[in-house]
Parts: structure tokens; C-alpha cells; sequence
């Protein structure tokens, strides 16, 4: 078995990603809203986590590591740009997981809860976590 290094992992991570973003845009045009919210999710989930495990952080198994990249912004020497936007992106799509689910406690569906407005806003955090990550993790 190979000893796999931390940017194998995060490389992984951002494969992983890519796939969530390209079925959260399939869901956008089906109309699917809270899917593209919960893909949206963990394709930022993946980046973030892949963009600690670039830099050698072990991230803990939860789905908002935001808080961690603040607290450790100096392991980024890199110039990875946006680091409180990148956790506040983290923390809002975390706090989406369950309605977008399950309509946790709601009494409503998850396709009542969600518009069109809301995965587009899902849609444009992740593209932009996407996006610089891609700069701090060349996968090509």
C-alpha cells in the first residue's frame, strides 16, 4: 500500500470537490436547491480541509474547520488570501447541513426552505473557496 503524503490527500480532496461542484451546477439548473446547498457544503468542506492538509495541519473531523484556518493563518506563507472570508463561508454553508437535509425541526421540506437565491449564494461562496484554493493547490 502506498504511504500516502499530505498533498496527495489534499490533491484528493480537490478531485473530491470538483465533483460535488459539477453536480451542484446539474442541481442549480434542475432546480434541485437544497442538494446544490449540500454539495456546496462539502466541496467546501473538502477544499478547506484540503488547503490545511497542504500545509501539514491535520484537521479534526468535523464539517466547519473555518475557525481552524483563522487560527492558524501564519501556516499559510504561501499567500493564501482571504482566510476569515474563506471561514465565514465555512461556518454560513455549515449551519445550512441539516435543513438542507432534512428540514431539521422546520416542520417544512427541504424544497420549501430553499429558493433559487439561496443555492446561487451557496453556488458563489463555494466557487470562490474553489477558486483560491486552486491557487494555493496546483492539481494539474
Amino acid at each position: 500500500m502506498k504511504n500516502t503524503n499530505n498533498n496527495d490527500l489534499a490533491k484528493s480532496y480537490v478531485r473530491q470537490a470538483e465533483e460535488r461542484i459539477k453536480h451542484s451546477k446539474e442541481a442549480l439548473n434542475e432546480g434541485s436547491y437544497p442538494y446544490v446547498v449540500r454539495q456546496c457544503l462539502e466541496a467546501v468542506e473538502l477544499l478547506l480541509i484540503a488547503s490545511l492538509r497542504y500545509v501539514g495541519i491535520e484537521s479534526p473531523k468535523f464539517h466547519d474547520v473555518g475557525y481552524l484556518l483563522g487560527r492558524r493563518k501564519t501556516d499559510f506563507r504561501n499567500g493564501f488570501k482571504r482566510i476569515d472570508e474563506l471561514a465565514y463561508y465555512s461556518k454560513v454553508l455549515r449551519s445550512e447541513r441539516e435543513p438542507a437535509m432534512y428540514g431539521e425541526g422546520t416542520g417544512a421540506t427541504p424544497e420549501e426552505l430553499y429558493s433559487k437565491f439561496d443555492a446561487e449564494n451557496a453556488s458563489k461562496m463555494c466557487n470562490i473557496v474553489y477558486e483560491l484554493v486552486k491557487k494555493l493547490i496546483k492539481t494539474d
